[in-house]
């Protein structure tokens, strides 16, 4: 098993009377994809300044290879940042951008011109390393920060953000990219975002925030399947969260449960179900065809409304007979169900 590259023990920061990071205790192992989630203002990307040195602790140690980094300055961390806007020099080539880390070492011309190409290389992009960063699409202007960060070899790479200025097909496509290039650097990865699904999508691990403390870690798996708490699970894609009332009604649970939308499957009123199975009637009051999917709105005879999401390439049948108005069965297994532990 990876070792912790990165420690945090105890920190917390605070600015004047509001307090941004509250006793965070946080690992980060060697050589992992490690994804800070939460919304605005949950303290994430303060987290990540702290880590690069941009803020001091109000109280605390962070540790990187087994070294105290708390009281050094960024310059001397063996880390790097890549932000959201890029901050490229506009009169500089691609090949000088990414040299430039280089010389400020005092690494030899000879040197530092293979290693930023190596690095440029490493990114597709060697085509354009005598081009000007306004010549540059955004998607190309943001591998190229990265490599610029590559090239000095940190043990670290912080990512504050690095796909929020682009168009949903360019992000998408950087994400696969900045998967497989951590991949092959072999260098462990922090990055910060907002986004959920682009969390679950390239982490191996996520700490998912909330008002300056960690809610849960674990596996986009772990934290999608079983949340230990209702924020990370109305957070984590779309949720129905049963009370601890209902839920005792229904299936017995004192504490309050979740079933995600997509293991929820429609039958007509006064279906048989299984032993294994339970089942909610309701009455549809809107079904959404979003292409892949179909997404109905259902209204209980608890009083909850349910979301439910169906494929429309698995069950195409049956999803065409439900319309807005039907009265239906949402059926799932037990087995699906999330207990929401606080």
């Amino acid at each position: 098993m990876s070792q912790p590259l990165v420690s945090l023990t105890g920190v917390s920061k605070s600015f004047g009377e509001v307090d941004a990071v509250v006793d965070l205790n946080l690992q980060v192992n060697a050589g992992e994809f490690f994804s800070m989630l939460g919304p605005s203002g949950s303290g994430k990307t303060t987290v990540l300044r702290l880590i690069a040195g941009f803020e001091t602790v109000s109280a605390g140690k962070i540790t990187i290879a087994d070294s105290d980094v708390t009281e050094l300055a960024p310059f001397d961390r063996p880390v790097n940042t890549v932000f959201q806007d890029y901050a490229l020099f506009p009169h500089m080539s691609i090949q000088e951008n990414v040299e430039y880390g280089l010389r400020t070492r005092k690494v030899p011309k000879a040197t530092r011109a293979k290693q930023a190409a190596e690095a440029i290389d490493s990114v597709k992009l060697a085509h354009v390393a005598t081009r000007l960063p306004h010549q540059l699409s955004g998607g190309q202007r943001q591998r190229i920060a990265l490599a610029r960060a590559l090239v000095l070899r940190p043990k670290v790479l912080l990512l504050d953000e690095p796909l929020g200025a682009l168009d949903k097909q360019l992000r998408e496509e950087m994400q696969v990219e900045l998967k497989k290039i951590q991949r092959e650097a072999g260098i462990t990865f922090i990055f910060v975002t907002h986004d959920q699904e682009e969390a679950m999508r390239m982490s191996d691990r996520i700490a998912v925030f909330n008002e300056g403390r960690v809610e849960q870690i674990g596996t986009p798996e772990q934290v999608y399947e079983a949340p230990k708490t209702k924020f990370v699970a109305s957070f984590l894609g779309v949720s129905n969260l049963f009370s601890a009332q209902i839920a005792q009604q229904l299936f017995g649970s004192s504490k309050m449960v979740n079933i995600r939308p997509e293991k929820i499957r429609l039958l007509p009123i006064g279906s048989k179900i299984t032993a294994d199975e339970v089942g909610v009637s309701g009455e549809i009051i809107e079904a959404a065809y979003v292409g892949a999917n179909t997404i109905f709105s259902i209204n209980t005879e608890s009083g909850m409304r349910l979301s439910v999401t169906r494929s429309n390439q698995e069950l195409p049948d049956q999803i065409n007979r439900f319309k807005s108005g039907d009265r239906v069965l949402a059926v799932w297994l037990k087995s699906q169900i999330a207990t929401i532990p606080n």
